[in-house]
């Protein structure tokens, strides 16, 4: 569950809703608006008072591209002037998030959005290793040598947009994303499943963890059904093969912060 901005709504609904074999697992991310270590605690405290807990289950750098401090208002805030930034070394926002995991505020501290290079920079710094990083990738965009990198420095890899984004404004603009292609399409057919589940169950073998965004029950539904099947290596090959290495996901609004990391080479 990612709480950018529904952590009022969570705290109000869902807490209070919760009961006997439910478990949820609270996701928060550190803004790029509350980089300076000074804020970053502050911003998983008031997090932590809105969702009516004392800890989450994991605290995501949710960007290394820190910029302009604001307050904590519950939104998701942007810089107003796009070409200024701020630029706080990525290793002291760490120790933020360190000492935060050290107080029992979270159970696991972890980085999102980062290059090989930039998650380098937090091994050499860290006494808490990051246990997680959620990064693009789906068929057309395997991001492999950072899947690669990750997963041999231990830590597991969450593939956001796993789908391709099918309502991202360049797949509206006519752009086709996996869930239109014909491999994909022939493959489901074949298994009797959806192309949805043929993309999720590639990527869990892929070893990676899915967050497919869906607000549809039945599709929610088809998107966990996907461990009653099995991808073959050929198959697995077939589905590679499709890779166009291309994001969908740029932030061409914060192309000239120094830390940009969405033109870092694949």
């Amino acid at each position: 569950m990612d709480l950018h901005s529904r952590q009022l709504t969570l705290g109000s609904g869902i807490i209070p809703s919760v009961g006997l074999g439910t478990y949820t697992f609270f996701e928060k991310h550190l803004w790029n608006t509350h980089h300076n270590p000074k804020l970053v605690m502050g911003e998983l405290m008031e997090s932590l008072k809105q969702l009516r807990t004392n800890y989450v289950d994991m605290f995501l750098m949710h960007c290394p591209t820190g910029e302009k401090d604001q307050g904590f208002s519950g939104e998701v805030l942007f810089s107003i002037d796009t070409k200024e930034f701020e630029n706080y070394p990525l290793e002291d926002v760490w120790k933020e998030m360190e000492r935060c995991h050290q107080l029992g505020l979270t159970k696991n501290i972890g980085l999102s959005n980062f290059t090989i290079d930039q998650t380098n920079r937090i091994f050499d710094c860290c006494t808490i290793q990051p246990s997680n990083i959620q990064i693009e990738v789906s068929p057309y965009f395997l991001n492999e040598r950072l899947v690669k990198f990750c997963l041999g420095r231990g830590m597991t890899v969450t593939s956001f947009s796993p789908l391709g984004c099918p309502s991202h404004p360049v797949r509206l603009a006519g752009e086709k994303g996996p869930l239109e292609d014909p491999v994909l399409m022939e493959m489901a057919k074949g298994k009797e499943k959806s192309v949805a589940q043929i993309i999720l169950r590639f990527l869990i073998q892929y070893g990676t963890v899915v967050i497919p965004k869906s607000v549809t029950p039945s599709r929610i539904k088809e998107n966990i059904n996907v461990f009653d099947f099995e991808l073959s290596e050929e198959e697995m090959q077939r589905i590679k093969s499709l890779n166009k290495n291309k994001r969908v996901y740029k932030v061409i609004r914060l192309k000239h912060h120094p830390e940009y990391p969405f033109d870092a080479p694949l």
